[in-house]
């Protein structure tokens, strides 16, 4: 009787496991044993970054080694677009943007700028607004470390 309760995680652990997939982890970052990462001095993303690549194995430099890869950090925003008003004409839902600029600088190689966006819907109430605010300053924390994530997916691809 437990072999039959059992079967079924067998067979979706062995489809799972020939289809070649994998959980996303921290991985090492073979390309890049060291890196500077240069970034504005106070920036969250840079912070959040850090921690993922010192996660991934990766050494981060005190100053620029000609030698070794350099992220810069160009930019990372925050826009906000209207989504739909109460009837009164105040603001019902936003749409937050977190766009993300940086520029990959590789020994002996041209320069890789990469850009990309986080988008995310976000409801307002203006009854509620302390909570809203708290709401906001989570979902911007969430697509930080979005961002940093898929820096470092991206670095993993990187040729």
């Amino acid at each position: 009787m437990r072999s039959v309760r059992l079967l079924p995680l067998m067979l979706l652990s062995l489809v799972l496991s020939s289809c070649g997939f994998h959980l996303r982890g921290s991985l090492p970052l073979e390309k890049f044993p060291s890196l500077y990462l240069d970034a504005p001095k106070h920036s969250e993303l840079a912070k959040r970054l850090s921690l993922q690549l010192q996660s991934n194995q990766v050494k981060l430099l005190d100053q620029m080694d000609p030698k070794s890869p350099v992220l810069k950090l160009e930019q990372d925003s925050l826009e906000r677009r209207t989504l739909s008003l109460f009837p009164n004409g105040q603001v019902a839902e936003y749409e937050l943007i977190y766009k993300v600029r940086y520029t990959l600088y590789l020994p002996e190689h041209n320069e890789q700028q990469r850009e990309f966006q986080l988008n995310r819907d976000y409801q307002d109430d203006p009854n509620r607004a302390l909570a809203k605010a708290k709401e906001l300053d989570l979902m911007l924390d969430e697509l930080r470390t979005q961002a940093a994530s898929r820096i470092i997916r991206q670095l993993n691809r990187t040729q």
